[in-house]
């Protein structure tokens, strides 16, 4: 197990190069800056824009910005970003928590659902609960999440109980303990509940083909034939039905990480996606790539987390990345 661990910790820092560098060489390569836009303000000259560069390291290499930024941000020294004024790293901290809110949220909520009816849909395969559960399925894998959570906006809209937007109430700061939770669990419950739809619809596909796989395998049907109870065939059904699905954990969690950006920017959640927005249209370098390594340091966990899984669950990955 330690190592197949180092092998996917190898992986995963060669993983992250690859995306950091090819995302500065895109960010380098496309027109303009944030210190263009500046040269548009007459009262500043171009001698501070220049001094500016200077201080950031802007008029170097390509290469040696690019080792410059990687070494600082081995230690988490993200740089500083030019339109909040602050450090990038800060600005990260105080926004990433609220996006894991949603992304964790939806993730448990999705296996939660996916779990127990894609199981229930491959055992009573092609009888009224799997047509109900497909129906379910087919419907919110055809829905883009953004148009879902616009859907999803305009019914909350309707009944009025519900907000439609941001993270709490102006007056949360006045709220009761058990007043803030549920404060909370209000305004999460449309970015939560459309990521969950989304994510879960694909879930319970996978979920269903997987057990259908295993029920009909020869080593189920003797387990029949020994007259082995339905209970521990299911429970068997269930086990090895799983590896597929725990590889999907660290695609799962890109998918919800793109997702929850984009439903972050509709409804007005401070999350990580908000602030990647502002830093794409300002142009913010720093801020722009700092994000891009979080958010890919986040993708690399979720895929060794899956890997973890996956090995402990069958034991023979780990034989076969060994002998890789």
């Amino acid at each position: 197990m330690l190592w197949f661990l180092v092998y996917r910790l190898f992986q995963a820092f060669i993983t992250l190069l690859g995306v950091t560098f090819l995302s500065f060489l895109i960010i380098k390569l496309a027109p303009g800056d944030y210190l263009d836009q500046l040269r548009l303000n007459p009262q500043i000259s171009e001698e501070t824009i220049e001094a500016l560069k200077r201080q950031y390291g802007l008029d170097q290499n390509l290469f040696v910005q690019y080792i410059k930024w990687l070494l600082s941000a081995l230690t988490f020294d993200l740089g500083y970003s030019f339109q909040y004024h602050a450090p990038v790293s800060d600005l990260i901290r105080e926004r990433i928590g609220n996006t894991l809110l949603l992304t964790v949220s939806s993730t448990l909520l999705s296996w939660f659902i996916a779990i127990p009816l894609g199981l229930l849909a491959g055992l009573k395969e092609n009888k009224l609960p799997d047509k109900i559960i497909r129906a379910y399925s087919y419907t919110f894998m055809s829905f883009p999440s953004f148009f879902l959570a616009f859907i999803i906006l305009l019914i909350v809209s309707k009944t009025g109980n519900l907000p439609v937007g941001g993270i709490h109430s102006p007056n949360f700061n006045e709220l009761s303990l058990l007043g803030k939770i549920l404060d909370l669990l209000a305004h999460m419950l449309v970015p939560v509940l459309t990521l969950t739809l989304v994510s879960s619809a694909g879930l319970i596909r996978l979920m269903r083909s997987s057990v259908i796989e295993i029920k009909n395998s020869p080593m189920v049907v003797m387990l029949r034939a020994k007259g082995v109870s339905q209970w521990v065939i299911v429970k068997h059904i269930l086990k090895n039905a799983m590896n597929p699905f725990t590889t999907l954990i660290g695609y799962e969690i890109a998918g919800l990480l793109s997702g929850a950006a984009l439903i972050e920017i509709i409804v007005g959640w401070p999350g990580l996606g908000t602030l990647m927005l502002d830093a794409v249209l300002s142009q913010d370098l720093f801020l722009v790539m700092g994000g891009l390594y979080i958010g890919t340091i986040m993708l690399l966990v979720g895929n060794l987390i899956a890997d973890i899984l996956l090995a402990i669950i069958d034991p023979r990955v780990r034989e076969r990345e060994i002998i890789k």
